[in-house]
């Protein structure tokens, strides 16, 4: 009896002595949440450990003993990847000790952030890069590098072709800019200047970025019908990434305006046909049905602003050309809808945010186009623009290419609440995404486009970028009237491992890195 007894505790010694050789030393160890892991379509009931910045083991609990300073008890919640945002205008935020903790995205839920899109970047971007990491970074930093910044250091904003000179030295600056670990390129080939480009310019600094195996992200020559067309300006993004044979990701896609209003149809045949010759194509896009930019590049003519906001006054002020100037200002105010579709969201005067150009142009005594050029002699004003329909919007955001994307800047509410409003309408109300859907293409999809290495999913090895939110309370609260209202309900935010929520609340750490490709 007594022979079998110790011969019983022997084997429960040796069995708590091999459970402790398997067991795994954490950090923080999350438990009882229901974990999507950013690429399969059924949540799963594991528990995540985290060492250091990275996850270091997903399982079952009765699988291995995990030994954590910090045990998250997840019930009830959702664990899910830490979102990736490709295309957002938080550049000067990233910089400025003020506002580098990058608050509005990280209550998103969104761990990482994407800069120097629409063709626009800091120049240099090593310099760039060596304040924010000296500074700190709320969320890691991807960068990209703007076309237009560079055709602005060789040629200024000029309205004209490339010579082959200032091409060589535009394709010098590339690949200067991209030796600081940028990801790949952007493109604003609606804006000035890179309006002024040519298809052929920007296929000779996409092979650049080709041969840095980067990205080329753009925001098209159009979205409407203001110069070439929608449907165009898709074939150009196609044929450019064709020739570079470079990866192709069409920033914020939509359908600008009523003349091109259930277009989206034509333009998924032809990304799909693009991608069976083999092109790459992607896109990413914002939920919401308004537009925002600034209110010159809206409505006022490209030609009329070559060299700048003087020269464009300069010929608003010559009899000659300022009645052709009023006349197509008028012809874009109706592309986007009309004087009342555009709500000033940002102005010198704050007396003026929250009226539309329609009641402003009243006040003023003035037509709508005049009115444009009285708010323009202010200074900078930027407007939503309600000018897009429901069935575009949806057509697009279930396409398997297609990923979540804030574009979220000053003024509109997507800079403070795009994920938790797609989240909220598309996933809860107008159940067009289910859960899973909604996570992956907000995580690792954007990671793979994005080439991000070890992120983007809950998998043993990468970093730990994770977010437990509430599915129920997740949601924005910020609208055109007040575009400042943080998101709620996300309960933890982990970024490369450590604490930047908890309990609902920012630490005050900033735990971002600004990644390098």
């Amino acid at each position: 009896m007594k022979r079998g007894f110790k011969g019983f505790v022997l084997l429960l010694i040796l069995l708590l002595s091999c459970k402790g050789q398997n067991g795994i030393k954490a950090d923080i160890l999350i438990v009882n949440g229901t974990v999507y892991d950013g690429v399969g379509t059924q949540p799963r009931s594991v528990s995540v450990a985290i060492k250091d910045d990275r996850i270091v083991w997903v399982g079952s609990e009765d699988e291995k003993e995990v030994m954590a300073v910090k045990t998250i008890n997840a019930r009830g919640f959702i664990v899910s990847p830490g979102f990736i945002d490709p295309h957002t205008h938080a550049t000067n935020d990233l910089d400025d000790p003020k506002y580098s903790h990058n608050k509005p995205f990280l209550f998103q839920g969104v761990t990482t952030v994407t800069v120097g899109n629409d063709g626009s970047s800091p120049y240099p971007l090593s310099k760039y890069r060596e304040s924010s990491e000296k500074i700190g970074v709320g969320t890691n930093v991807v960068t990209l590098v703007g076309h237009g910044t560079l055709r602005k250091q060789v040629m200024g904003e000029s309205d004209r072709p490339v010579s082959k000179k200032e091409l060589e030295q535009m394709k010098d600056l590339m690949q200067q800019e991209l030796n600081t670990g940028a990801f790949g390129m952007s493109t604003g080939l609606f804006y000035a200047p890179g309006s002024y480009a040519t298809t052929e310019e920007v296929v000779e600094l996409a092979k650049v970025v080709a041969k840095n195996n980067g990205l080329y992200d753009t925001h098209m020559r159009d979205e409407s019908t203001y110069s070439i067309g929608l449907i165009p300006a898709v074939q150009e993004t196609i044929e450019i990434g064709k020739q570079a044979n470079v990866p192709v990701h069409i920033s914020h896609i939509k359908c600008l305006g009523v003349d091109v209003w259930n277009q989206s149809d034509s333009i998924i045949k032809m990304v799909e046909n693009a991608q069976q010759k083999g092109v790459r194509v992607t896109a990413n896009q914002y939920p919401y049905d308004a537009s925002a930019t600034s209110l010159k590049a809206a409505v006022v003519p490209r030609w009329a602003e070559s060299g700048g906001i003087d020269s464009l006054f300069v010929r608003f002020q010559a009899i000659a050309l300022r009645k052709k100037i009023l006349k197509e200002t008028r012809r874009n105010i109706a592309r986007r809808g009309g004087a009342d579709k555009l709500l000033v969201i940002q102005a010198p005067d704050t007396t003026l945010v929250g009226k539309n150009v329609r009641e402003i142009a009243d006040d003023f005594g003035t037509s709508p186009e005049n009115a444009v050029f009285d708010l323009l002699e202010m200074g900078y004003i930027k407007i939503a623009s309600f000018n897009m329909n429901p069935y575009d919007i949806k057509n697009f955001m279930v396409q398997p290419w297609v990923v979540t994307g804030s574009d979220g800047g000053s003024g509109h509410p997507r800079k403070y609440g795009t994920f938790p409003y797609k989240y909220q309408k598309y996933v809860q109300q107008d159940s067009i995404l289910d859960m899973a859907s909604f996570i992956n293409q907000s995580s690792s999809k954007t990671a793979e486009i994005l080439q991000l290495s070890k992120r983007g999913m809950i998998q043993e090895g990468n970093y730990a970028d994770i977010i437990i939110f509430d599915p129920i309370n997740f949601s924005d609260n910020a609208d055109y009237m007040d575009a400042f209202q943080f998101s709620e309900g996300v309960v933890y935010s982990i970024i490369n491992g450590k604490f930047s929520i908890e309990n609902r609340k920012f630490t005050e750490k900033l735990n971002g890195r600004v990644l390098q490709r």
